[in-house]
């Protein structure tokens, strides 16, 4: 094994200047949204204060190594659970704890303020997934079509628990994160073809079959579906059409990020009227101050920081390692473009925060929490002459 480096030089820059930019965006950003009239809170003091609580989440993952994290893995999904657990019976018993917001029970109402322990869930469920793709890979080194389809049942069963107490908030975004990660991970898990490619068909068909049913038989789910997915559904097709109701928000970010253009209107130079810019619809406040170019910039830095991610996963000597870099890919990416592709009309709206950007602090803590593993990974990585996985 080579020489230990140095504390400083293990600490990954690169990424801590990737978070230092979206702090900076962030702040901007939501230092515009606020001063439209339509809110009284300063949300850029809170932002703040979360971002530096992210920084200490950070801080607190480096005393922790990733064969600690392993060794944990099941200890936090089991945690996650029980939150999520405690969260339905509150509002079953519509206990004060369980804040109702948009007609969903997915936070704690605390002293200090509003916890979605889903936000967290997301993280643990990585750990989990990467935990047992990794025993079992140890396990059957010589891989049959038999090992795999139990990998995937494997897989899907920790994924369901989760998703099943976040679709019962009603939960649909964060649903579709954990359906995002879980279908990221299964790619990366070696599993073969054979069997990922008929699954993924079968979940494909499902999906579109469900949305074509909603659409054009809307009697025939009305019991099993919430009305407002189906609003939203409707809205997405055709905004104009519901322009009064659940197509106002996609017709006023549609219209700010045109009006952007290329260069944008500049600084606090907003015109179009956008409700909750500073948190699910910032990429349009974004867009419209300063255009095509800035739109671009922040894509291209998210694009830089799903390479760095890309990047750490091929150099960690650990399966482990790899895997969770792969979950938290998988959850940022699916984030990003969820986020942006519901304010350009590409996908339909679900409440999905922008990664590091929009405000929120649930949601903030979660991804500096993911960050603070890929920290972890980076600092205790290790080079060795001769490279060879280092599970056991």
């Amino acid at each position: 094994m080579e020489n230990e480096k140095k504390v400083p030089d293990r600490f990954d820059w690169t990424l801590a200047f990737i978070l230092f930019l979206f702090f900076i965006v962030s702040l901007i950003s939501i230092y515009s949204a606020q001063t439209s009239g339509q809110y009284s809170t300063n949300f850029v003091l809170d932002q703040l204060k979360w971002y530096i609580v992210g920084a200490i989440i950070i801080g607190g993952a480096l005393f922790f190594d990733p064969d600690q994290y392993k060794k944990l893995s099941w200890i936090f999904y089991g945690f996650g659970i029980f939150l999520l657990i405690v969260l339905w019976i509150a509002a079953k018993l519509h206990l004060g704890i369980a804040e109702e917001r948009n007609g969903a029970h997915s936070w704690f109402t605390l002293p200090f303020g509003s916890i979605q322990p889903s936000e967290f869930m997301k993280v643990f469920l990585i750990l989990a997934i990467s935990r047992l793709t990794s025993d079992h890979n140890q396990k059957y080194p010589v891989k049959t079509l038999q090992s795999d389809f139990w990998l995937l049942v494997k897989i899907g069963l920790t994924a369901l628990v989760p998703l099943v107490l976040i679709m019962e908030q009603p939960d649909l975004g964060t649903a579709l994160v954990i359906m995002a990660i879980t279908a990221g991970m299964i790619l990366v898990s070696g599993i073969s073809w054979k069997i990922i490619l008929p699954s993924f068909s079968l979940v494909a068909l499902l999906g579109v079959g469900i949305i074509g049913v909603m659409i054009y038989f809307p009697d025939f789910l009305k019991d099993h579906i919430d009305p407002y997915q189906y609003g939203r559904i409707y809205a997405w097709l055709d905004p104009y059409s519901y322009a009064s109701g659940d197509g106002l928000h996609l017709i006023s970010s549609l219209q700010a990020i045109g009006s952007g253009e290329i260069f944008g209107k500049g600084f606090m130079g907003k015109e179009v009227y956008v409700m909750e810019r500073h948190t699910d619809f910032i990429f349009s406040l974004i867009a419209e101050e300063y255009g095509f170019i800035g739109a671009s910039v922040v894509i291209s830095l998210f694009f830089l920081l799903i390479y760095h991610l890309i990047k750490i996963s091929l150099e960690t000597n650990s399966q482990f390692n790899s895997y969770i870099c792969a979950g938290i890919i998988s959850m940022t990416a699916f984030h990003v473009f969820q986020n942006i592709g519901m304010t350009i009309q590409v996908l339909p709206i679900t409440g999905i925060p922008l990664p590091f950007l929009s405000y929120g602090g649930s949601s903030l803590m979660g991804n500096m929490l993911a960050m603070g593993l890929v920290f972890s990974i980076r600092f205790y990585h290790k080079n060795y002459m001769f490279e060879a996985d280092t599970d056991e």
